[in-house]
């Protein structure tokens, strides 16, 4: 199928990064927004523009993935609340001609479906001359992650939206908010996604439903520990909060090769190895590039000798988030590649 680039010029194009979920510590509270080092474009890609009628069209090397999928696709319910919060404001919008260009595989842990919401919203906003306010924004693409996930979780579309490391806050009078969190520079985030679809719902379904006091306690000790190191840069509280004590041990089974996946990683020096989100994907912290290449091999042998391929990226955090790009301009990485 083609690629965006090369689709007419009119219009919009959005691209929305691909994130990490809880960041091992911060259960729904936590996520990463991802830049890989060799400049490509780790994330999807909208097309939008004015049309006398209302269409969409699927293109990229995921979109077989959504097209077989018989539920909703997720960019049009961000389109219909978008127009929805601004007709509710008094403005009349659309119709819009929408193109996604699916870059991202489907049930990755990489916030595939939050790629696909906040690049049609942000695409939208640009296009109707900026309607809602960030805060609408945020409300509205965790509506539409909520479809899949069973609720408003803003884990993986703030950060995409937001960019950097985002913190789930509390906000005024009950609205989403965030708070961004340092992030040290050379601290790198190794990436490996497994040729393994893991949808988010099944990897929610193996949770218990209450937790005991002692779990509790442990994750709200961790997370707090974890935001602690971040602003008084403690390299070694960092290290020993960068886990999941919540939900990797019941999440763990799902994905073949994990654990040694984590014991290769952290032999070789990562501060952290978890799931990036629900999993498949799994995500550690490097110090440097050359130890950050080094882990990438170690996890794709481990889930290799599992029976698995797996493709891996060494990122920087994403400063920006989401943005419009200048269709028919040469970005980089801006061809869909599998």
């Amino acid at each position: 199928m083609a690629g965006l680039s090369e689709l007419q010029t009119s219009g919009l194009v959005a691209y929305a990064p691909a994130s990490i979920g809880n960041v091992a510590a911060g259960f729904d509270l936590l996520g990463a927004a991802l830049a890989p080092l060799d400049g490509s474009l780790l994330g999807d890609l909208v097309h939008v523009d004015r049309a006398a009628q209302a269409s969409f069209r699927l293109t990229g090397p995921f979109a077989d993935a959504l097209a077989d999928d018989s539920r909703p696709n997720l960019a049009l319910r961000a389109r219909d609340l978008f127009v929805e919060a601004v007709r509710a404001g008094g403005e009349e919008v659309g119709p819009f001609a929408i193109t996604l260009e699916k870059r991202l595989p489907v049930a990755s842990g990489l916030g595939s479906s939050a790629s696909s919401i906040v690049a049609t919203l942000v695409a939208l906003q640009a296009l109707c001359g900026d309607p809602l306010s960030g805060s609408d924004l945020l409300g509205l693409a965790g509506r539409a992650e909520g479809i899949t996930s069973g609720g408003m979780h803003l884990d993986n579309v703030a950060p995409s939206l937001l960019g950097g490391l985002q913190l789930m806050v509390p906000g005024r009078e009950g609205q989403p908010a965030t708070r961004r969190l340092p992030w040290p520079s050379d601290l790198l985030m190794v990436v490996v996604h497994p040729a393994f679809r893991l949808s988010t719902a099944k990897s929610r379904g193996v949770l218990p439903e209450r937790l005991g006091w002692s779990e509790t306690v442990d994750f709200a000790g961790n997370l707090a520990g974890l935001v602690e190191a971040l602003h008084s840069q403690d390299r070694g509280l960092l290290s020993r909060c960068l886990r999941d004590p919540l939900v990797e041990v019941h999440r763990a089974p799902l994905v073949p090769g994990f654990r040694a996946a984590q014991a290769a990683a952290l032999g070789l020096g990562a501060l952290g190895c978890s799931l990036s989100g629900s999993g498949p994907s799994v995500f550690a912290v490097a110090e440097d590039e050359g130890r950050a290449g080094a882990i990438a091999d170690a996890i794709r042998d481990a889930f290799l000798e599992a029976g698995l391929e797996s493709r891996g990226w060494v990122c920087a955090l994403d400063p920006e988030g989401a943005r419009t790009l200048t269709p028919g301009q040469s970005h980089p990485g801006y061809e869909a590649h599998p």
